[in-house]
């Protein structure tokens, strides 16, 4: 983007041209029965049952507030308008939104409610607003959405997902959503069976994001350095290279593309159920992380995030 342009999102375009409203009667139908993402548990949300997301017809929220500990690309001057989703499709066992994820942290809302939320953020000064786990509730986000646009929504929107998302699902989202932010959590499905119960998390995530990067290409940043378009994909390193974070950069850099951004996460800390667990009750080891961010070299990657020490991004 050339200094002094000034970005429109996509969604304006689809909104004008009527297909959102089309959009969002599709994501709806995926809900009855529930075959929104990979899992497919087939509840009938429409009608209030919960699936394996523990969520029903309306979507919940934990919380919305601006955030700046985002990647900078997202956080600017401003922050990230950040909406965290309660509970998920994939419920990692290890979690570090536990609360979140798997406990009652949780406030239903309405399509106005949620276009609300979106708005008052946008007008708080956020560069984004960013969807924080939006997997199992995409219908109900899009339902927000004409909502907020009438009420003057102009800024992108991040959706911030551990991966296991469906092609189907995400091909509703072309040209929506501008800035993609999945994670690439396991290389390694038995460490997806063991950890999520998605012993084909691989494959998926795979396919999720060559969608995801086909949808919006490589990150694209403006004279200040905001993201408004594009592909970041996060990738959480974990004790005893569970996360087979080699295969997954060479993934990254040999199958999307070099130019990936890609944030090398260091803040792994056991939580939820990981105490107990043999392979990940302790914090990731310097020469770990160290491990991590040469193999995202070796492999080709030339944008990497890659801040080690404290961090304040919270992971699912």
């Amino acid at each position: 983007m050339s200094p002094g342009m000034s970005f429109e999102p996509s969604y304006l375009r689809l909104y004008s041209e009527g297909v959102l409203k089309q959009r969002v009667q599709k994501a709806l139908a995926l809900l009855e029965p529930c075959r929104l993402c990979p899992r497919a548990c087939e509840a009938h949300r429409l009608k209030g049952e919960v699936g394996f997301c523990e969520t029903g017809r309306k979507a919940a929220v934990a919380s919305a507030n601006a955030h700046f500990g985002e990647e900078s690309p997202l956080v600017g001057s401003f922050g990230s308008g950040t909406i965290f989703i309660s509970s998920c499709n994939l419920l990692c066992s290890f979690c570090q939104n536990y609360e979140i994820s798997h406990g009652k942290e949780r406030a239903e809302v309405g399509p106005e409610q949620m276009a609300l939320v979106m708005v008052q953020l946008s007008q708080a000064g956020c560069h984004n607003i960013n969807f924080v786990t939006p997997t199992h509730v995409v219908p109900q986000i899009l339902e927000a959405l004409p909502h907020a646009i009438d009420r003057g929504l102009r800024v992108p929107l991040v959706y911030n997902s551990s991966g296991y998302d469906s092609r189907e699902t995400l091909e509703l989202l072309d040209g929506i959503f501008d800035i993609y932010m999945p994670d690439f959590k396991f290389w390694d499905n038995r460490w997806a069976e063991r950890y999520c119960e998605a012993p084909d998390y691989r494959e998926v995530a795979s396919a999720a994001i060559r969608e995801m990067h086909r949808q919006v290409g490589d990150l694209a940043l403006d004279e200040r350095g905001i993201a408004y378009r594009g592909l970041l994909v996060r990738h959480l390193v974990m004790p005893n290279q569970v996360a087979g974070t080699e295969e997954v950069m060479e993934f990254l850099a040999k199958e999307i593309s070099p130019n990936t951004y890609v944030n090398v996460m260091d803040q792994y800390r056991p939580c939820g159920s990981a105490h107990g667990d043999e392979f990940i009750n302790r914090r990731l080891r310097s020469k770990e992380y160290r491990d991590a961010v040469n193999a995202a070299k070796r492999a080709g990657l030339e944008r990497l995030d890659k801040r080690e020490g404290i961090r304040l991004i919270l992971t699912r």
